[in-house]
């Protein structure tokens, strides 16, 4: 059964003017489409064809780069999709809200925490926010494509929100400015979504 490319959830001008249109048309239908049918290309004729996405990454040869980087790219950006909506912003609410106090005293010391993750990933990445079983929540940071979900990243637990700092993210409408591409983030969070990966996983 192989991947496809998850439509979008919105309309692609529906997060400006956060996010462009135009880089969201590009972003999605040429990279994720590309980090789809690549992923298709790297799983054709193997033992994991068939298994979830999630199951490719558990047990990945961090070796394989075709594989790491595309499986990758593909979880990504399916999870970066869903954890943005036009409605967004504001803060999170019930157990995750709580979880997020907990773990870092405030809101507003998350949001610190988590954009400095993300502005200081150097070159192309992401910036996560996980929870671990028991429902602690950390943030980390990971190079390329990789993700919390591969062995030996380093920031284990199940990702529940991610920004892509590559410069195919944000370089039409930003420029060189990722503090200002990763400030506008947080306008279009879904954190009902967010909320949902976390009672899910943690």
């Amino acid at each position: 059964m192989a991947f496809e490319l998850p439509p979008l959830p919105y309309a692609h001008d529906a997060l400006e003017p956060h996010i462009d249109a135009r880089t969201m048309e590009i972003h999605h239908g040429k990279h994720h489409n590309g980090y789809t049918n690549n992923l298709n290309n790297a799983i054709a004729g193997s033992s994991q064809e068939g298994e979830s996405i999630e199951a490719i990454l558990e047990n990945l040869d961090m070796n394989n780069k075709a594989l790491r980087n595309n499986g990758g790219g593909y979880f990504n950006h399916r999870l970066f999709w869903n954890v943005m909506s036009p409605n967004g912003g504001g803060e999170p609410s019930g157990e995750l809200g709580a979880a997020i106090q907990k773990a870092f005293g405030s809101f507003e010391n998350f949001k610190d925490s988590f954009s400095k993750a993300a502005a200081t990933q150097f070159g192309s990445g992401w910036a996560w926010l996980c929870v671990q079983k028991g429902g602690t929540v950390d943030i980390c940071a990971t190079a390329n494509q990789d993700n919390p979900l591969m062995p030996g990243i380093g920031c284990g637990g199940a990702p529940i929100l991610g920004i892509d700092v590559w410069e195919h993210a944000y370089y039409l409408n930003y420029q060189n400015r990722r503090p200002d591409y990763i400030n506008a983030f947080f306008s279009v969070i879904n954190w009902e979504a967010v909320s949902e990966l976390y009672n899910a996983h943690k």
